[in-house]
């Protein structure tokens, strides 16, 4: 990934905005930028969502494949995420296999989804020991404009939400599919909040320009029932316990907030998901 500076200027005024609590865009240190949640837009896929957080764009599909399991869980399906950086959302971005970049941004989000154990991985399995569902959900950046995480997070969210996997029925050791749809097991509706560090000063959805001069990332994500069950530091600098207790509290209550758009979008009966 090659390198974007900031003017020296205008990273100077962001510095100087974070620590009076307000920001070059406007906002003030927890407003979030404007959610929208597309769905449906990939017709290959089993399930599909553009994301956009302000200018940033993500979408992300979901596909199915019957695999093996793995030996240690040899009873339960596979969920694999993959993020890709497409060149021209960003000078930043070059052509070629994934960078560290990349593979931290989908770490951090298959961490968010699989902690929050989102997908019941033991109603993917077909034949014990022998075969499985595998889920790929592969996380596409169209349009950086800053925190790319929790677009992407989001986006994945919803493309599971609103996908459906293929019915499968056994002949001994074979797998046939129906040709009929189910909705995928999915248990909770976990929500990534990214807050970032400038001076002595949190905030929520940092700008691409705010991610240039920040000290450091805290990504946060929290279950429905407001339980944290994931947690990731980014960049070199320090959140003292405080800090820490501080962001915990903010990123919590984005998250009811986030969420609650996301029900909405997609029209969800919050009190069904965990019922397939």
């Amino acid at each position: 990934m090659s390198q974007r500076i900031v003017p020296t200027v205008k990273r100077r005024q962001i510095i100087e905005l974070s620590e009076s609590g307000r920001r070059m865009d406007g906002r003030t240190l927890t407003d979030y930028r404007e959610v929208t949640i597309q769905t449906g837009l990939v017709e290959k896929a089993e399930g599909s969502a553009l994301v956009s957080i302000g200018g940033t764009k993500v979408i992300a599909g979901i596909k199915f494949e019957v695999g093996d399991p793995f030996p240690d869980i040899p009873n339960e399906g596979v969920m694999q995420v993959g993020a890709e950086f497409v060149p021209f959302a960003s000078p930043e971005f070059e052509p070629g296999k994934p960078d560290e970049v990349a593979v931290e941004l989908a770490r951090v989000v298959d961490r968010g989804l699989r902690e929050s154990k989102v997908l019941d991985t033991t109603k993917l399995c077909l034949i014990p020991g022998k075969k499985v569902w595998i889920v790929h959900v592969d996380v596409y950046i169209l349009d950086h404009c800053g925190n790319l995480i929790d677009a992407a997070a989001l986006a994945a969210l919803s493309a599971m939400l609103t996908a459906s996997m293929p019915e499968a029925c056994i002949e001994g050791d074979t797998v046939k599919l129906t040709g009929k749809r189910l909705p995928m097991p999915l248990t909770d509706i976990p929500i990534n909040i990214t807050l970032a560090k400038i001076g002595n000063k949190l905030f929520v959805d940092p700008s691409f320009e705010e991610e240039e001069v920040l000290d450091c990332r805290l990504s946060v994500a929290f279950k429905q029932n407001g339980m944290l069950c994931a947690m990731q530091k980014g960049e070199s600098g320090y959140l003292t316990p405080e800090e820490v207790l501080r962001a915990v509290e903010i990123a919590k209550d984005k998250s009811q907030e986030i969420r609650k758009k996301v029900v909405e979008s997609l029209k969800l009966n919050c009190d069904k998901v965990g019922e397939y």
